[in-house]
């Protein structure tokens, strides 16, 4: 049977979810990171009314067309605090940043231009324009405008928007619940002493942080043994959870003790592929469990990673409702800083150092050594060096594509 290419795979991953987790409502302080159910409009319009973007004097910009201008000063408006009269010929009213502009008032000169009198009169140096210094109402935004899309993933600068739009809860969808099963007998946790035949597991956690940077949430339903009795032991645990998504580690080859596809199918496992074209993580599974997604990925730890990249971080948006989903984790144009050998059927991700250049794309350079079992080299590396299926030689200078772990972890 043929490899699945990696685009293919992803297409299918993402077309067997059935759509979008529910919306929640969930306080403002609380939305960092989640994802928008539904188009953000603003409340209000902001500023709601012209203000002064600089401390100084509220004038009629026809009374200072001839400098040095000399008017009387009738009021002070302040944030918060702003002058109700009007402002009429030959006078002036102070005003502070952020404070209302006074009625008939069009333009500011600022403090540096002036000369206070002691008959509290205001002497003009500088003649400004109409419109000088002055913040317009609706400068920012108008209320009913559409500022935040549904789908985005909510950051600092939106969560600041959306408090100035008069939200003090968003709609945001449902973090997507990710239960997490270990497969094998050779598994302790760290913290345990290992036997003689066992190491310890590191996937769980790793899987764990990719989840929660996707903006799902993480269930660790432990180490499943290799029985079948086991398996479904835990498996049950698991679907009790009530996951959006079904993850196992390892279990997913040929082996004897390779019992995962076997021990679900039993139980209604619809597979929608086994094995891809791609290194490391090419005995990847996939299929939906009910209307559970299920995605098996493989036991060496960076293979576990890359397939949670490329495939699970993906369904994870698009269960949150992103429109950029089916793109998958965004790739970037490098240098390359080595030759490399032609590839061949498999797309290659390797794990690589970015090194910036000034003036010019980084310089990426692969590790010699890419055993899907040392997790040392992927902590130090940066970026992950893509190779098409059978790339040819490649010489060093000539441009590549990686994708930038920092986007992933």
């Amino acid at each position: 049977m043929a490899l699945l290419p990696v685009a293919d795979a992803l297409a299918q991953v993402l077309a067997s979810i059935d759509g979008p987790v529910p919306e929640e409502m969930v306080p403002l302080a609380a939305c960092h990171g989640r994802s928008l159910a539904r188009d953000l409009a603003a409340r209000r319009t902001q500023p709601p009314f012209a203000v002064s973007a600089m401390d100084g004097y509220a004038v009629r910009a026809a009374d200072c067309a001839t400098i040095p201008a000399t008017l009387t000063v009738i009021g002070e408006s302040a944030a918060g605090r702003g002058y109700r009269g009007d402002i009429g010929p030959g006078e002036a009213v102070r005003i502070f940043t952020g404070a209302p502009l006074p009625t008939s008032a069009d333009a500011i000169v600022i403090q540096e231009d002036t000369q206070a009198l002691d008959d509290g009169r205001v002497e003009i140096r500088e003649a400004p324009p109409v419109g000088h210094y002055v913040r317009p109402a609706g400068l920012d935004f108008a209320q009913g405008a559409i500022l935040l899309e549904a789908g985005r993933a909510l950051d600092a600068g939106d969560i600041a928007l959306a408090a100035a739009m008069n939200h003090a809860s968003l709609p945001v969808r449902r973090k997507p619940r990710v239960a997490i099963i270990a497969t094998g007998d050779e598994l302790v946790l760290p913290g345990e002493e290992p036997g003689p035949d066992q190491i310890v597991a590191s996937n769980i956690y790793a899987l764990a942080a990719i989840i929660t940077r996707a903006g799902g949430e993480a269930i660790d339903c432990g180490i499943a043994r290799d029985t079948r009795a086991d398996v479904l032991r835990v498996v049950d645990a698991a679907r009790a959870s009530e996951p959006d998504i079904l993850i196992t580690l390892g279990g997913a080859s040929v082996g004897a003790h390779d019992l995962v596809q076997e021990t679900l199918s039993g139980i209604g496992l619809e597979l929608g592929f086994w094995r891809i074209a791609m290194r490391p993580g090419k005995p990847l599974m996939h299929g939906k469990l009910g209307g559970l997604l299920f995605l098996g990925l493989p036991g060496n730890p960076v293979s576990a990673m890359v397939c949670a990249i490329l495939f699970l971080a993906p369904a994870i948006r698009a269960l949150l409702g992103d429109p950029l989903a089916p793109q998958g984790a965004p790739r970037h144009p490098a240098i390359l800083g080595i030759d490399l050998k032609a590839n061949d059927k498999r797309e290659d991700y390797m794990r690589a150092k970015l090194t910036p250049r000034p003036g010019g794309l980084p310089l990426v350079e692969p590790f010699a050594r890419q055993d899907s079992s040392m997790l040392g080299h992927l902590a130090r590396a940066n970026a992950l060096l893509i190779r098409a299926p059978f790339a040819p030689e490649a010489k060093a200078g000539e441009p590549v594509e990686y994708l930038r772990l920092a986007d992933i972890f």
